[in-house]
């Protein structure tokens, strides 16, 4: 079946998302050690069909590329070399460790669960690819960084 895969990517680790096979829904899949990567995406190719990847795109709130996108510029040759042929997108990823620690909240995870990086990631991941999936399918439910509430922005502190 066909999957697009979402990629929030990170020197140390990674987090890795699914669509569903008819691209409408965004799922979190894993965590992987960053050196691990393609190797794990080979493995997982091996029973599905990757159509595409998409990358989150590490920007600053005023639109320009962060720091991080550096990274992410190095890694793109290489996952190309290793998946010829498949498309590869960028997206946005401003707010999404915001979002992801906010969806924790509200499905009642624990705040020791919270705190674990990796499912911070996977779950980013998840907003990365959906976000791309409502996009590409006319939803209009992306994330506009001038929408964030301010309870959601890292500037807020919560006391």
């Amino acid at each position: 079946m066909d999957r697009i895969i979402g990629i929030d990517y990170g020197k140390k680790r990674t987090g890795l998302a699914v669509s569903d096979p008819l691209g409408v829904f965004a799922s979190a899949l894993d965590t992987v050690d960053s050196t691990k990567l393609i190797d794990y995406l080979k493995k997982y190719a091996e029973n599905q069909r990757i159509v595409r990847f998409v990358i989150g795109s590490p920007m600053n709130l005023d639109g320009r590329p962060a720091e991080a996108m550096a990274s992410v510029r190095e890694f793109i040759p290489i996952l190309e070399k290793a998946f010829p042929g498949i498309p590869i997108s960028l997206e946005d990823e401003r707010f999404t460790s915001v979002l992801a620690h906010r969806a924790m909240i509200d499905g009642g995870m624990k705040a020791s669960k919270r705190k674990d990086k990796a499912s911070v990631d996977r779950i980013s991941a998840a907003i990365i690819l959906q976000a791309y999936l409502d996009r590409c399918n006319g939803s209009t439910g992306t994330v506009n960084p001038e929408n964030v509430p301010e309870t959601l922005s890292r500037k807020h502190k919560r006391r």
